[in-house]
């Protein structure tokens, strides 16, 4: 397996916490594949993703010193991904990311290793996903769903996993993507 950078994308609510988590699990311990924090400027607590929570201030200041490979800013939040899959990358280890659609581009620009893994979900488990969570009121849950709506005429590149069933059967889809057993395509 060539070493890459693998994009996970997909709507808030479409179970990327979820996926990233059971692959990292089914993964541990292989020496190949590692998956980076993100650094987020919203309490440690929030949701179900396992990300380093940062001040504004500390933010700025990581920002400052140039040491995120990636940043962007979405729904009030700043998020970073840190130079040092830079040097994971160049060790040889492939590095998994829970990454923004709309910085996809760019980080394509930066990666030209890089791998999207497109997390797809029916807008009916969405509304149910954001519902049950509780963050958001219906204002909020509407707008994502518009938001989510607008996606599909997205040109995606890479792999597409449908995550509207079973954890474990998109889990298992996430991890033979990772472990570079799954061929990418291109979707219309």
């Amino acid at each position: 397996m060539t070493a890459r950078l693998i994009y996970v994308v997909g709507a808030s609510g479409s179970g990327k916490d979820s996926l990233m988590r059971y692959a990292r699990e089914r993964l541990a311990g292989d020496p190949a594949v590692l998956f980076a924090h993100r650094y987020i400027t919203r309490p440690a607590d929030a949701g179900g993703e396992n990300h380093v929570a940062l001040s504004a201030r500390e933010f700025a200041a990581r920002d400052a010193a140039r040491l995120f490979a990636l940043r962007w800013d979405s729904h009030g939040h700043a998020y970073g991904i840190g130079i040092e899959i830079n040097q994971w990358l160049a060790k040889g280890v492939s590095v998994v990311v829970n990454g923004s659609r709309e910085y996809l581009v760019e980080t394509g620009r930066r990666y030209p290793e890089l791998l999207p893994v497109w997390i797809e979900v029916s807008p009916e488990v969405l509304r149910a996903r954001l519902a049950q969570r509780g963050r958001e009121d219906e204002a909020a849950i509407a707008a994502r769903l518009a938001r989510h709506r607008e996606m599909p005429a997205m040109q995606r590149d890479g792999v597409v996993i449908g995550n509207d069933g079973l954890l474990a059967d998109a889990g298992e889809a996430l991890v033979t993507t990772i472990a570079g057993r799954m061929k990418p395509r291109r979707c219309a």
